[in-house]
């Protein structure tokens, strides 16, 4: 068996699941429960399949409930300190592009605190600024909020940069502002070039990549991978899965199973992993127990994992040098289970 990578999981996806068409939460019974006894049940739940969890500050983890925090998580760690400005009211209007300048140092603000607890305790900073971006046309001068929005980027990779907290931007094209500025891969790239082109060093600025974001846009998942991979770039990976259109967040493998699969070949022949990066789970289960959706998601990755491993990869590499599709799927269903055996099998029965 494969050495398995290690992985993480949102705490999030633990709460009462809200939605605007249900306000009280498919889960109402943990609507009155504090983060710390969240943690401490999600833990217990899965202790013996992750590593560590990821919490947003300052509503999931902050300075005064980190120690009672600890203490809940047991022997997992805390692997990602995520930016929460999204969840602020203050910051309806954006928080690094915000029309008030004295938001937007509030914003930066919020955001270097964050990566001060996770100096203190070893994590890395994941950035997804979700509410950085416009809802209709005509509502904001473009070159400014970009212009903003790199600005407040530099500022709090500097102040990483100071503290040696990696930093994880990720992207998505849409919720909670209709038309969220770091929309796709490209954007997310710009934004780091931008960054280096200010003088800032990005060397400890990498992406992570949130399938369901990627698929929501159309992006290919191996490919993507594969190219971040190659140009040093890919720090993290959210796994999920869902019908395309929308944040679903379900769990692993129950839709784009092959390109899921196909991800998981180019993970592993990147090497992903070898330097700490890991596999963390940003899952929203609104009907299902959350434990159970996440052990599931758990299981069927690492097992869509030990199926990429069965794939030969000098026969892949020779059918695809010829871009022959048929040949590579006869490589990767075998890996499957359809084998020469099985094929004559299927053959038979149509001659019966």
């Amino acid at each position: 068996m494969k050495q398995r990578v290690k992985n993480s999981i949102g705490i999030w996806g633990f709460g009462p699941a809200v939605t605007r068409f249900m306000t009280e939460g498919y889960h109402p019974e943990a609507a009155g429960e504090d983060v710390v006894t969240r943690a401490a049940r999600a833990a217990e739940g899965l202790d013996d399949l992750i590593d560590g969890f990821e919490l947003h500050y300052p509503g999931e983890i902050n300075e005064a409930n980190l120690p009672a925090l600890q203490r809940a998580l047991g022997n997992k760690d805390v692997y990602g300190v995520a930016g929460g400005l999204h969840a602020d009211p203050r910051f309806a209007l954006g928080g690094f592009t915000n029309p008030d300048p004295a938001l937007r140092a509030q914003a930066v603000a919020i955001i270097k605190a964050a990566i001060d607890l996770a100096a203190g305790i070893g994590a890395k900073l994941l950035l997804w600024p979700g509410g950085e971006g416009y809802n209709y046309p005509f509502q904001v001068d473009y070159v400014t909020v970009w212009e903003q929005m790199i600005a407040a980027v530099q500022e709090i990779v500097e102040h990483a940069n100071a503290r040696r907290v990696p930093v994880l931007l990720e992207h998505k094209n849409s919720e909670p502002a209709m038309k969220i500025l770091m929309r796709d891969i490209g954007m997310t790239m710009f934004i780091i070039s931008s960054v280096k082109e200010r003088g800032t060093d990005v060397a400890n600025v990498k992406i992570n990549m949130d399938w369901m974001h990627l698929i929501m846009n159309g992006e290919p998942l191996a490919e993507y991978a594969a190219l971040l991979s190659h140009r040093g770039l890919l720090g993290h990976n959210h796994a999920n899965a869902g019908w395309g259109v929308f944040d679903d967040d379900n769990m692993v493998g129950t839709s784009y199973f092959m390109q899921t699969l196909a991800l998981a070949v180019e993970l592993q022949d990147a090497g992903y992993g070898s330097k700490g990066e890991r596999i963390g789970y940003d899952l929203y289960p609104y009907t299902e127990d959350p434990v159970a959706a996440a052990r599931r998601s758990i299981l069927q990755w690492e097992f869509i994992d030990q199926l990429a491993a069965k794939i030969d990869r000098t026969a892949l590499i020779e059918t695809r040098a010829r871009k022959d599709a048929v040949a590579c799927y006869e490589v990767v269903f075998a890996a499957l289970g359809l084998d020469k055996k099985t094929i004559q099998e299927i053959e038979r029965s149509h001659r019966a």
